[in-house]
């Protein structure tokens, strides 16, 4: 995932949240959706599951009952693998990073 490039996730609408896996493109998801030969780890981004509801955007890990409610299961690899295959992509651009960059020194000169 790049600064200031694009953000792709898979978004799956559980009956009471939204749980979000952050993949690497829409592209090779949907080359994993018709050849599942490719490895998983190349298509997620991490194995790692969100959940989020609301315009803020703010991601949060959701609790194992959450998961145990929704899917069944509390097994990332399982819920990761759901949530790819049947979850909607979301493409969003990713904010330039500021760095700490004093602006009194713009040109970087040190003097």
């Amino acid at each position: 995932m790049a600064r200031g490039g694009e953000l792709t996730k898979a978004v799956y609408k559980g009956e009471h949240d939204h749980f979000i896996v952050i993949v690497e493109s829409e592209d090779i998801v949907q080359k994993w959706r018709k050849d599942s030969s490719i490895p998983l780890s190349e298509v997620a981004n991490s194995f790692d599951v969100f959940t989020g509801n609301g315009a803020q955007g703010i991601l949060e890990r959701p609790s194992k009952q959450q998961l145990e409610g929704e899917f069944g299961s509390t097994h990332q690899d399982d819920i990761v693998k759901k949530i790819i295959t049947e979850g909607k992509l979301e493409t969003s651009k990713t904010p330039n990073k500021q760095g700490d960059r004093n602006q009194t020194n713009a040109n970087g000169s040190g003097r």
